[in-house]
């Protein structure tokens, strides 16, 4: 029986992604509708008791903070985003706090390395889950959660149909909206890392199968591929972190490591197995040593040669948590310069317009010359089926408003509230709902070679159709908080994500 193969299927494609809006006048969120509104309100009144020269100062004062607000660039950010950002660095700057030393003649305690910024309270400690696998338990007390992070070997695309490729989306889509119905998921991070190849596996596996009966070509063609391969190839490895939060309900007590650790040893066998469906390959969770590797190796690239090296020599690294850290940093408006490399930080403004297929963010993962070492982390939040039946009709209604604030809407506020009715169609027929970023950090070696770095990273952006600008005056946060670490970057800002989405 012949069977007929439609070779002319349409790629399937993705988009409809949305920022929750406020509703509010002339540009602004509900917060500042109210505050242009009081505002307008003290005004008044201070026409009728002082009069009129003080409430001109007093309009124009309104006018110049209004101003502030509305007047935004093209990443979104108003002018007192980008003031506060400027004045935060400033008054970091003034107390030296941007400048980091550790170890016998630095600040930390015990003379240890301690990892800096938001990283330096986490504490680590090893469990078993139900197979007997060790797994590393990240504990970070000032937002109290738990971390576990899971290491995995994509399969890639190569080589792949596309109808595969198809559902290992949906799978990871799945994947994403269950973890909206897992208990006590706070967020979750894939970082994507690609790092040169030192070459030690390869010339172990060599060292280790070389008959040396065999012919005299044979063997001077594979050392000489030992000796040149390394020199331009390139390592990927991916992990996903999880964080849990250490309280079962809202305002509940705060569950201890070892309870924590108890309940999530159950549970990372299903996390892990419904993870390979998704394309990651072989998934399981990292050890403490591994993670300790890991981390060490982000600070100190260095120290990457030495690891391997050790490694294929057999023996076997003990670092223990309060050593992994760097011994000196140093944090810029626009860079970090950490012990043997200088690394910038993006964070992503803007997701991409329109529809975008499977493959958008393949050259921006792919390693590159110009950049020593890439890491490409995205962050998800997870919400509630509740949570987010509440924000998705927000967010609706909030679009519908500004349609219908003038006679003449513009064709992107009907577009903005035809996509919000589908995101609650969606919603409401069972999809889950994900608040992502992305934060994309370029590590080289040396301050000369950063501006090519710069230049590499806008033009792989551009290609992902992200929009993205460097972490001005947070770049030792976002580099702490792009590792799989399980940082909740929300819950250490002082001021709340939603007041600051309403101005």
């Amino acid at each position: 029986m012949a069977v007929a193969v439609d070779t002319n299927r349409s790629a399937r494609t993705y988009g409809n992604w949305r920022r929750p809006t406020s509703p509010g006048l002339m540009g602004l969120g509900s917060v500042g509708t109210v505050a242009l509104l009081g505002g307008l309100i003290v005004v008044v009144v201070t026409v009728m008791i002082a009069g009129l020269l003080e409430a001109v100062v007093m309009a124009t004062v309104l006018g110049v903070g209004m101003l502030a607000i509305v007047a935004k660039d093209a990443h979104g950010k108003n002018a007192l985003s980008r003031g506060g950002a400027r004045a935060g660095f400033w008054a970091a700057r003034s107390r030296r706090s941007n400048i980091y030393r550790s170890g016998p003649l630095g600040h930390a305690l015990w003379g240890t390395y301690q990892l800096p910024g938001i990283a330096a309270p986490t504490r680590l400690s090893e469990h078993l889950d139900s197979y007997g696998r060790p797994f590393a338990l990240v504990h970070t007390p000032a937002t109290g959660s738990f971390a576990v992070v899971i290491g995995t070997e994509p399969d890639g695309a190569a080589l792949v149909d596309q109808e595969q490729i198809d559902v290992w989306v949906a799978d990871w889509g799945h994947w994403l909206a269950n973890l909206g119905d897992e208990p006590g998921v706070e967020a979750a991070s894939v970082t994507i890392e690609t790092a040169p190849d030192s070459g030690t596996r390869l010339r172990r596996e060599v060292a280790s199968n070389l008959d040396q009966d065999a012919p005299a070509f044979a063997q001077a063609m594979l050392r000489e591929a030992v000796a040149h391969y390394p020199a331009g190839s390139s390592t990927v490895k991916a992990y996903v972190a999880i964080t849990f939060t250490a309280a079962q309900r809202s305002g509940g007590r705060k569950r201890p490591a070892e309870e924590m650790a108890r309940e999530l040893a159950a549970r990372l066998p299903g996390l892990t197995g419904t993870l390979q469906a998704t394309g990651a390959g072989a998934a399981h969770p990292l050890s403490a040593q591994e993670l300790c590797e890991t981390i060490r190796i982000a600070y100190d690239p260095a120290a990457a040669g030495l690891i391997d090296e050790a490694h294929a020599a057999g023996e076997s690294l003990e670092f223990i948590w309060p050593d992994v850290g760097p011994s000196a940093t140093q944090a810029s408006w626009d860079g970090y310069r950490h012990d043997s490399a200088y690394s910038c930080t993006w964070a992503m403004t803007s997701a991409p317009r329109g529809a975008v297929q499977s493959g958008v963010l393949a050259r921006l993962l792919a390693p590159h010359r110009d950049i020593a070492r890439k890491r490409v982390t995205l962050l998800y939040r997870p919400l509630d089926a509740a949570k987010a039946a509440a924000i998705v009709e927000a967010d609706l209604r909030a679009a519908e408003f500004r349609l219908t604030a003038t006679s003449k809407p513009a064709a992107r506020d009907s577009l903005a509230a035809r996509s919000a009715a589908a995101t609650a169609s969606e919603e409401a027929s069972g999809a889950g709902l994900v608040q992502f970023g992305v934060l994309i950090t370029a590590t080289v070696a040396s301050l000369d070679k950063a501006s090519d770095a710069r230049a590499a990273i806008d033009n792989l952006a551009a290609t992902a159709r992200l929009r993205v600008r460097p972490v001005y005056g947070s770049q030792d946060s976002a580099f702490a908080a792009a590792l799989p670490l399980g940082l909740v970057l929300p819950k250490h800002i002082k001021v709340p994500t939603e007041l600051r989405e309403k101005l």
